[in-house]
């Protein structure tokens, strides 16, 4: 039996995904469970993208959609360009499918439309990539946009109280409902952190792979990390969104 390892936001940086690869010695014996947000941020989204479907056809994975995914979705499909992508790394994106052939996009546009707004595993844990505001699960949610911008899930499970116990009427709801849950969408940078976050029993794998920081796989059962080196100096003559 391999390892099942989760991924955090790539946000276009292939270099960074082929090295964590490398480290975390991935193998086809591994499931792969990728967070979200594959684009926006370095040169290389649609190279990215590109891989992952190779990646796909050797091995078991499941691709979470995000909420800059979402956005691409839109470009590909009926050229929508959202002015807030465009700065915060659409821009990127779309040069890095300029020289690619119609079909090839479409082909993107198909894998991209195949994601899934959340999974949860035979363990019930959930993998999705912002949160859910519903107390009843993501399944009854009212709107679906909070699979890929919820932030209120991890905002929760960070400042709750530790002394309030599971069986007390006071435990959050959401947090009940399973097992563990792993996000990607806020990176820890924001809070000093360069390493996967947990809070009660969620935990943040976006290490901010598209600014400074890292990207990072964690092996679900022993908690065992690997990060890449910085975006940033795998990157040295671009941006990113920073």
């Amino acid at each position: 039996m391999g390892r099942t390892l989760v991924i955090g936001d790539i946000h276009g940086g292939l270099k960074g995904l082929v090295q964590l690869f490398e480290r975390a010695e991935v193998t086809k014996d591994d499931k792969l469970i990728f967070l979200g947000d594959y684009v926006d941020g370095w040169s290389e989204s649609a190279q990215v993208i590109n891989y992952l479907m190779q990646l796909e056809e050797n091995q078991q994975c499941i691709f979470i959609k995000g909420n800059h995914d979402a956005w691409c979705i839109d470009w590909l499909e009926k050229g929508i360009v959202d002015d807030v992508w465009f700065v915060h790394g659409g821009k990127l994106t779309i040069e890095s499918y300029k020289n690619m052939p119609d079909l090839v996009k479409q082909k993107h546009l198909n894998f991209f439309e195949r994601m899934k707004d959340y999974y949860v595993d035979e363990h019930n844990n959930l993998f999705i990539h912002a949160g859910f505001s519903s107390m009843h699960g993501p399944e009854k949610e009212h709107y679906s946009s909070n699979y890929s911008w919820d932030r209120t899930l991890w905002e929760m499970a960070l400042t709750m109280d530790k002394r309030i116990k599971k069986d007390s009427v006071l435990y959050p709801k959401r947090l009940l409902l399973y097992h563990e849950i792993y996000i990607g969408h806020t990176p820890t940078l924001y809070y000093n952190m360069n390493v996967p976050m947990q809070g009660c029993n969620v935990w943040n794998i976006d290490t901010g792979a598209a600014f400074t920081g890292k990207l990072t796989c964690l092996d679900i059962e022993t908690k065992d990390f690997w990060q890449s080196d910085t975006l940033q100096s795998l990157y040295p003559n671009e941006k990113g969104r920073n």
